[in-house]
């Protein structure tokens, strides 16, 4: 039996919880206290082997780092994006990609849109990393 969403969202929470100082949340949180990460769901592709063997969720964890006129935000941004490290990001979800033995396999694939974003008066630096959840 596949894995649900609910279940999916859970064991990224748990792993990217393995980070220290990096707030989690399993849904976009009403207040940001930077650092923080959240995961949504974008896609969920049903078919991926015979009768539901393989089905792909298409997940963007939304990480807030701080903000841009901090120094420490860049250095906070380059361990989220790192390939390894103990606040990699990547690492961290592949660490147990079964997401606590929900999943077949979890990929993370990139790191996309750095950017800032707006949240009341003050300006975020923010990152989207894409993963792969083949429940």
């Amino acid at each position: 039996m596949p894995a649900t969403p609910s279940e999916v969202m859970a064991g990224i929470k748990t792993r990217l919880s393995t980070i220290s100082g990096l707030r989690v949340f399993d849904y976009q949180p009403d207040n940001i206290n930077p650092p923080v990460a959240f995961g949504e769901i974008n896609s969920i592709n049903y078919h991926g082997a015979f009768q539901g063997g393989n089905v792909v969720y298409d997940i963007t964890i939304i990480t807030i780092v701080g903000r841009v006129s901090e120094r420490s935000a860049q250095a906070q941004l380059d361990g989220f994006v790192a390939y390894s490290g103990p606040t990699s990001i990547r690492s961290a979800i592949e660490a147990d990609g079964t997401l606590g033995g929900v999943a077949q396999d979890t990929v993370v694939s990139r790191s996309t849109s750095v950017r800032q974003m707006s949240i009341g008066e003050a300006e975020y630096l923010q990152v989207e990393i894409t993963a792969q959840v083949h429940g």
